[in-house]
């Protein structure tokens, strides 16, 4: 296995992430990063996907320069994961757009 990027990412920024073997290596949309005093230093990220299929707990991000094809944020598929999986930085969403994805969490978690 190659050795991975050093990494400190922030919410609200797309990493490309090696899900290893049984995943499907993508770019994942942090959600949360810990802090220094946090118990487990996981971050927890929610998948993009391609496959738009305009369902409850997609966020549409459009169109973006650091994305190949026209994506979403798969909010049902949030998982908690150790930064040093994440490979790369890919890009930031805008302020209006983690609005959107802050929005549909609450609403699909009913907060």
């Amino acid at each position: 296995m190659r050795p991975l990027a050093s990494t400190n990412p922030k919410t609200g920024e797309v990493w490309y992430a090696d899900l290893g073997m049984i995943s499907k290596n993508r770019p994942v949309l942090v959600l949360y990063s810990p802090l220094h005093n946090d118990a487990r230093n996981l971050l927890i990220v929610a998948p993009l996907t391609s496959q738009i299929k305009s369902m409850r707990g997609e966020v549409p991000l459009g169109q973006v320069s650091w994305l190949p094809k026209i994506s979403a944020v798969n909010l049902q598929g949030i998982a908690s994961l150790h930064p040093k999986w994440l490979v790369r930085k890919m890009g930031v969403c805008t302020s209006e757009q983690m609005q959107k994805v802050k929005h549909a969490l609450r609403e699909l978690l009913d907060l």
